[in-house]
């Protein structure tokens, strides 16, 4: 999850990264002589979420010279921005190799090819390494919707593609069997996993975050998720980050699915609900209108009906429960922002945000804190 919203920006110097990364190549890759490390790049740096930095190698083996591009994924200093599902999942980057893994072995949606997880300390902290994909993202600021290759170059025909193809990718995550692919480690439950679980997990991060603050528009949606919650026996893997800009594109088809960090085993309409809050944030909440050939929500909803073979029941639940979800994580950035010095401590970002907003409009009450920021 690397969307901070109107969170600010800022690039950051990590070519210090490359004695580690040659260390770690060389002890990795034996049979490969006269390694150099080359482009390390990290386009849009926070150091909030887990760090991705791209990086190239060029060596030569017996068969030759290797130019290879690749994509290192970093645990951040203090964990992830998701709380922890079980103790399994405390590693975040090791979390989302494992789960990539699985997804690979388990599924045809695309993965890129992964290394193993890394906990030596050649970087200072946990990561793994993924062979390069090539194709396009779309952005999150400015808005895929706002500016970009969605806007200025997709033809009707493209955009509608790229919204299926994308509801299809995530239809086939859904069609994984969670006990068939060995995913006891991700259950945070006895016996099955359940949604309750899921609105305890959050209730117990949320208070931990908050740390005796007042947050009455997360307190009334917790409550509203738990006196509404379907029951949805519909249990598999989450993808729980579920949205166009953590799909790399070739020709609008996903060439990648990326970024594991939020997933879960609980009813799995729950990554539809993601799926469609980010389509709200994209249009609606920023004003925008919608694009030629771009689905509308009901029929986006109609599609991954059709192609997962699952009844969508309770989406208005399932948007909550995920906006909910975007508002819990927010604690943690908004407090990340404040003690970084990016944003001052009477702005109360942690609260005080742009999704704060989204879910009380969405549950039709009173916001008594205000979005501060820009």
């Amino acid at each position: 999850m690397d969307d901070s919203s109107n969170a600010p920006k800022f690039h950051m110097d990590r070519s210090q990264y490359g004695d580690g990364l040659l260390q770690w190549f060389t002890d990795a890759h034996p049979n490969h002589s006269n390694i150099s490390v080359t482009d390390i790049d990290i386009p849009v740096a926070t150091g909030f979420s887990n760090e991705t930095v791209f990086f190239g190698v060029s060596s030569r083996t017996d068969e030759g010279p290797h130019d290879g591009k690749y994509v290192a994924r970093i645990e951040p200093d203090d964990g992830g921005m998701f709380p922890i599902q079980t103790p399994d999942c405390e590693i975040s980057v090791a979390l989302q190799q494992r789960v990539m893994n699985t997804v690979k072995e388990n599924s045809d949606v695309p993965i890129p090819t992964l290394g193993k997880l890394i906990t030596e300390p050649y970087l200072g902290l946990p990561f793994f390494v993924m062979v390069h994909v090539d194709g396009r993202i779309p952005s999150d600021r400015p808005r895929y919707t706002e500016e970009g290759f969605v806007v200025d170059e997709a033809t009707d025909a493209q955009r509608t593609q790229m919204i299926q193809t994308g509801l299809e990718a995530m239809a086939g995550i859904h069609q994984i069997d969670w006990e068939k692919a060995n995913l006891h480690w991700l259950n945070p439950c006895d016996g099955t996993p359940t949604q309750q679980k899921q609105i305890e997990i959050y209730r117990s991060y949320v208070e931990k975050e908050l740390a005796g603050r007042e947050h009455p528009v997360m307190d009334y949606a917790l409550d509203w998720l738990d006196q509404n919650n379907p029951n949805d026996e519909r249990i598999g893997l989450s993808w729980g980050d579920a949205r166009l800009g953590n799909i790399i594109w070739d020709d609008y088809t996903p060439a990648a699915v990326v970024d594991w960090e939020a997933c879960s085993l609980c009813p799995t309409e729950a990554d539809l609900g993601w799926w469609l809050m980010f389509d709200r944030m994209s249009f609606d909440d920023v004003d925008v209108e919608r694009m030629s050939g771009y689905p509308t929500r009901e029929e986006q909803a109609a599609y991954y009906a059709r192609v997962s073979g699952k009844e969508v029941r309770d989406p208005h639940y399932w948007e909550v429960f995920a906006i909910m979800r975007f508002c819990a994580i927010f604690i943690r950035l908004g407090d990340r922002l404040t003690n970084s010095g990016l944003l001052p401590p009477e702005m109360n970002p942690a609260v005080g945000n742009m999704v704060t907003r989204s879910l009380a409009n969405i549950l039709e009450i009173d916001n008594p804190t205000p979005s501060l920021i820009g």
